[in-house]
């Protein structure tokens, strides 16, 4: 697969699906999940539905830059986020992985994209739509929140499963898989799904150091609560009844917060992306992203 080394510094391991003529769709997927997490067969149902779609490994997980030996003050990240006060210096916050992102378009050459993230993806894709608007097309948000300590977050059994750190062995690691039930979809969780994507997730890229400065990155970032009623990107929210990670009020308090955002509330959704909810997804997606044209930054700013 590629990589492109970006202005940020960082190398970013990406793939594509579909023609480059068509409308750019990025992908940004959520904490210490690879670009592969995109599964690879959901990624060509979109590019076959008419979009170039793009996929990556966000810095510090996958086979994109890691930041070895860095270590960020995550329990002061934690408290200053409660406080609502300024975070202790950390290695980057979501404004650089948005930056990543942003340095990503520029290498593809690609003005304006359709920008789609899911989980920690959906707030660095909220962060680009406040951040850097005129390069945004739409926005769809997915099993996120806003950067609010009380909104969607998680239940006390999905919390210690987050927190846990992964056992160091492959045969280990694949049975721990079982840890990540508690936010599947109640209809459609798969524990040997989960154990496979484990194995493979392993074998690719076992980075368990990248999660406490991804996890310090969100929490040092702060609320996005008013910084998003201004986004005047269209905007999608998706969201599961069954997510216990980012709880369902997450995706609600962001589609109230961003004016003209629409909701898809999905029954049988968790923290996940269920292959038989995937007609749904695409569906929802691809007419969401139909709906916009190019418009200029300077238009974007006086509405």
């Amino acid at each position: 697969m590629p990589r492109a080394l970006v202005a940020t510094g960082m190398e970013l391991e990406y793939d594509t699906f579909g023609s480059p003529a068509d409308p750019a769709l990025l992908l940004i997927m959520g904490l210490t999940a690879q670009m592969t997490a995109w599964d690879e067969r959901l990624c060509q149902q979109l590019a076959d539905a008419g979009r170039f779609v793009i996929r990556f490994d966000n810095r510090d997980c996958g086979l994109s830059t890691k930041l070895d030996g860095q270590v960020p003050d995550l329990a002061g990240a934690m408290t200053a986020a409660f406080a609502d006060q300024p975070p202790p210096p950390l290695p980057y916050t979501l404004s650089d992985m948005a930056a990543d992102a942003i340095g990503l378009l520029d290498h593809l050459g690609i003005e304006k994209a359709h920008v789609v993230g899911a989980s920690l993806g959906g707030m660095i894709a909220q962060v680009l739509a406040v951040e850097n608007p005129e390069r945004v097309l739409t926005l769809t948000s997915m099993m996120s929140q806003p950067g609010d300590t009380e909104a969607g977050q998680p239940t006390p059994e999905a919390a210690i499963a987050i927190f846990t750190p992964p056992p160091n062995t492959r045969e280990e690691y694949i049975e721990s898989a079982s840890r990540w039930m508690v936010w599947q979809s109640k209809k459609y969780g798969d524990l040997e799904r989960l154990r496979d994507l484990a194995g493979r997730e392993f074998d690719r890229s076992f980075y368990p150091e990248g999660g406490p400065r991804q996890v310090a990155a969100i929490y040092g970032s702060g609320r996005r609560t008013e910084a998003l009623k201004n986004v005047r990107v269209p905007t999608l929210v998706i969201h599961g009844r069954d997510d216990t990670l980012i709880t369902p009020g997450g995706g609600f308090l962001t589609a109230e917060l961003i004016p003209g955002a629409h909701m898809l509330y999905l029954a049988d959704m968790g923290h996940d992306m269920p292959e038989p909810l995937w007609p749904m997804l695409v569906n929802a997606i691809v007419t969401h992203t139909a709906i916009a044209t190019p418009v200029d930054a300077s238009a974007l700013a006086s509405r």
